[in-house]
């Protein structure tokens, strides 16, 4: 029987939407624009999904389900870079004039997408362990460029978009999860606090009335 959450078939499934569009272009059902459009709101999607990882493992730690989504969140941040890619290389399609695309790259609208796009290949290149294991500490703070990606990739929707709600809506959502990891790291930091106390003048009163801090009769 095949295992839904293999990491083969979470490949596949997220590789079917670019084959879809692709497919589609191929026999002109859909336009250049329309798969500029569609391939920029997969990567946006995706890139919520990577988000929105830690804070349902925070919310549910004692489900199976987000501990495996938190497993293969790298195969989700490259998806977000491979969506990205199509949606440059679609872009640069009908862009044969390197003139034209530096002067493009200029504009707000532009080169937050292009910042973007080098943001999540980076990020990309290093969702491996040889790089976990090469950057140690360094890696983890490395992939918290992902929230600089993210505001790039919207504040590139929002100045680009003919229609700037869609691009509205999902930055609510990507706005909604990052504030509830952020409380959610509050409350923990909070019970922290709270047991830390707790817990030091615990093991004093226990010294205090141990045989061993008695003191030794003298003979």
């Amino acid at each position: 029987m095949l295992d839904v959450r293999s990491v083969l078939v979470l490949r596949v499934l997220l590789a079917v939407p670019a084959a879809v569009i692709l497919y589609r272009y191929g026999v002109d059902a859909l336009s250049y624009g329309e798969v500029i459009h569609e391939s920029g709101d997969w990567s946006a999607r995706l890139l919520i999904a990577t988000l929105a990882v830690t804070p349902l493992r925070m919310l549910f730690p004692g489900a199976s389900f987000p501990r495996w989504l938190m497993e293969r969140r790298r195969d989700l941040g490259v998806a977000t870079f491979g969506y990205a890619l199509l949606h440059t290389l679609v872009y640069l399609e009908r862009k044969a004039d390197i003139g034209l695309i530096l002067a493009e790259a200029m504009e707000p609208g532009l080169w937050t997408g292009w910042l973007a796009l080098a943001v999540f290949a980076l990020l990309a290149i290093t969702s491996n362990d040889a790089s976990v294991r090469a950057l140690r500490i360094w890696w983890k703070k490395l992939h918290r460029l992902v929230y600089i990606g993210a505001i790039l990739t919207f504040a590139h929707w929002l100045l680009t978009a003919f229609d700037i709600v869609p691009g509205l809506i999902y930055a609510g959502i990507l706005a909604a999860i990052e504030g509830t990891r952020a409380a959610l790291i509050l409350r923990k930091r909070q019970r922290e606090r709270q047991i830390g106390p707790i817990g030091r003048s615990g093991s004093v009163s226990s010294e205090s009335h141990s045989p061993a801090g008695a003191r030794p009769r003298s003979h």
